[in-house]
């Protein structure tokens, strides 16, 4: 996978996208598959945003079955099981402990009925062929059990859990990656940390105007191109409403951004997942993950610059408040919290908008409060063509990691219905770029066979993060004479990452900073920090592929090690 956006600028698209989270990386892979000439553009580094900054489940929405959003539920339930097949090595079952309290809304038998409704729309969830994905029913477990599984859970007239099941991804950031490669591979371009600033336009016949390509600027060099292409799809997320506004001043659809953080604790569940209930702070989950535990998410409106979001000490604090509330045994402190980190869903505004001389009946107050844990996670493909006279934009607005393929196949029905070409999906029977294995325990145990040499955690760590792709990888030590034995090396004695992982990153993955390679390529920082002896060394390891100057590494580390500290935030706090 390589980077020019001169040869981009010199090419013409059928499709060029905006965006390198998953919504943008699920269309570019669909539209490869189905034939089309693809263009994939990245303001910063792909998953870098909301992708990355999830709660790492690919669920079917339990919770919005009491909002009535059958469909949404049956979508999600439906794209579960397609991610579980096309990604193996990613997409994991997960067990869910939800606790019952009393005998009404929140006892064993509303809930059994909700979880029962739940199973009923996952009817084809087993539809797989290997059996270690297969989730079982629900199933109801006494008040002593519910105990020994979460000791710290509120006891007062607790009668009992029950037990369902969702999946779990290994690493959002990769799994999208995955995507873009698998584009790449069926012939679409991509470029990271090339920002859309604009749209080229001509004058359409009849009314209003055709969008033919956007201007990008290449955020490495400063240089800026043209990218030109029949359809230009907006995948932007967060920024989606930006994006927009480059090509209307008043953008067709509005966002609401709930901010959600999470932090990373040590073991407390087991195997288990938890759904919890405070009643400071509405619901969250504790979740198991690479021998810590995933505690998130919150759910604020946040009105900010999407640019400016991180997490502040405040943030950290009132939030374990909410799960000290939740599980009042657990006793959760500041210094328990191994790492942090954020993530912004951006929700589709349903609210009437205003129009001159015409009463919305929302107050100024109301607009103010908007209202985004009950706001909806349907998403909207909008044709600004049909609506605007803005012909050849299409925007994916809203939605969920686990419903993002097929969005993405409805933006590639309609690019397609534009273009006048006919094709059919292929990502829901096409395995990702590295999901081509039949069973995964089987693989993981003749890869490390194979690689006997390599100790069988860092075997079993490759796979995870590559799957079927490992031998690429391997093969990368072997390209330079005396490499191999100083790339097969750990970075560090406690952790499975070796050296070739960062020099493959920077070579075929399009790694441009320490810190894609550290949280987007290697997961070397997702849990936490590793270390500053092992991120010395990976940093050396880049420093030596892109040419770094001394002034240079310096500044990648400090940009790097300055992700795991919380932003300043006292000023706005205090204010508010």
């Amino acid at each position: 996978m390589q980077r020019d956006l001169h040869a981009m600028s010199a090419t013409d698209y059928d499709l060029v996208i905006v965006g390198g989270g998953i919504t943008g990386a699920s269309t570019a892979w669909d539209a490869a598959l189905r034939g089309l000439k693809v263009a994939l553009l990245e303001k910063d580094d792909f998953a870098h945003a909301t992708t990355s900054g999830s709660s790492k489940l690919v669920h079917g929405g339990l919770r919005y079955l009491v909002n009535g959003e059958l469909k949404l539920v049956r979508e999600s339930l439906r794209e579960r099981r397609i991610w579980e097949n096309v990604a193996p090595h990613m997409v994991h079952p997960l067990p869910f402990v939800l606790p019952t309290y009393g005998w009404g809304m929140k006892g064993p038998i509303v809930l059994g009925i909700g979880l029962a409704l739940y199973d009923l729309l996952s009817f084809d969830r087993n539809w797989l062929s290997d059996d270690d994905k297969k989730l079982p029913g629900f199933r109801r477990v006494s008040k002593g059990k519910a105990l020994d599984l979460m000791p710290s859970l509120r006891r007062e007239n607790l009668t009992g859990a029950m037990i369902y099941y969702d999946c779990q991804m290994f690493a959002p950031e990769r799994l999208c990656l995955e995507c873009i490669e698998g584009a790449v591979e069926q012939g679409a371009d991509a470029a990271n940390y090339a920002e859309v600033t604009g749209f080229e336009t001509q004058a359409a016949m009849g009314r209003g105007v055709r969008v033919t390509g956007v201007h990008v600027t290449d955020r490495m060099t400063g240089e800026s191109v043209t990218v030109r292409g029949r359809v230009i799809v907006n995948a932007a997320g967060p920024w989606a409403d930006k994006t927009m506004a480059m090509a209307d001043e008043t953008p067709a659809r509005r966002l609401i951004r709930s901010k959600g953080i999470h932090i990373i604790t040590r073991d407390i569940s087991g195997a288990n997942a938890l759904a919890v209930q405070s009643a400071i702070g509405g619901h969250f989950f504790v979740i198991p993950w690479r021998g810590l535990t995933i505690i998130g998410t919150t759910d604020t409106v946040f009105e900010d610059d999407p640019d400016e979001l991180g997490v502040t000490a405040k943030d950290i604090t009132d939030f374990l408040a909410v799960v000290n509330d939740g599980l009042p045994g657990l006793n959760l402190k500041r210094e328990d919290v191994i790492h942090f980190y954020a993530g912004i869903r951006p929700l589709v505004d349903t609210t009437p908008q205003e129009v001159p001389g015409v009463e919305t009946g929302e107050s100024a107050k109301d607009a103010e409060k908007k209202d985004s844990y009950n706001a909806s996670r349907a998403a909207e493909v909008y044709d600004h063509g049909a609506e605007e006279a803005i012909d050849g934009l299409i925007s994916a607005i809203g939605g969920k990691w686990t419903t993002s393929r097929h969005l993405a196949e409805q933006v590639v029905d309609l690019a397609l219905k534009k273009l006048g070409k006919s094709a059919k999906c292929e990502t829901h029977c096409t395995p990702v770029y590295g999901g081509d294995m039949a069973r995964l325990k089987t693989y993981v145990v003749r890869a490390q066979k194979r690689h006997a040499h390599l100790a069988a955690d860092v075997v079993e760590n490759l796979v995870n993060f590559y799957g079927s792709r490992i031998d690429e990888v391997l093969a990368t030590a072997d390209e330079r004479q005396g490499e191999r034995e100083t790339l097969l090396r750990r970075l560090g004695p406690e952790n499975a990452t070796i050296g070739v992982q960062v020099v493959h990153a920077v070579r075929r993955e399009m790694a441009l900073h320490l810190e894609d390679v550290v949280f987007r390529r290697t997961g070397l920082g997702t849990a936490g920090h590793p270390g500053v002896d092992v991120i010395g060394q990976a940093a050396e390891l880049m420093a030596r592929e892109l040419g770094w100057d001394a002034t240079t590494l310096a500044r990648e580390i400090a940009e790097t090690t300055r992700q795991f500290d919380t932003i300043p935030g006292a000023q706005r706090e205090a204010a508010e």
